[in-house]
């Protein structure tokens, strides 16, 4: 453990970002199952309505530099090429 105030402040302040970022990703994973759920659905307009809040996710996520942009577009490509397989 850091003797020094300001680390200990840092080392606090971590483990808060950290928990909001774990909680954020796993949000996101959810998105992405609610979307994979209705594409095997055969549903067509959920799938859609899911693809974008997908979207949003990984839109906020990247803003907050929780995801670097070439994941971001790969899971977008990936998530539509599902829906567009309906």
């Amino acid at each position: 453990m850091a003797n020094i105030k300001s680390q200990i402040k840092r080392i606090v302040i971590n483990e808060k970002r950290h928990q909001a970022n774990v909680a954020f990703k796993s949000s996101y994973k959810t998105a992405c199952k609610a979307v994979e759920a209705a594409v095997k659905a055969n549903d067509k307009e959920k799938a859609v309505s899911a693809l974008s809040f997908a979207y949003k996710k990984l839109d906020k996520g990247q803003a907050k530099g929780i995801f670097h942009k070439n994941f971001v577009a790969r899971h977008k490509a990936t998530l539509a090429n599902l829906v567009n397989s309906l």
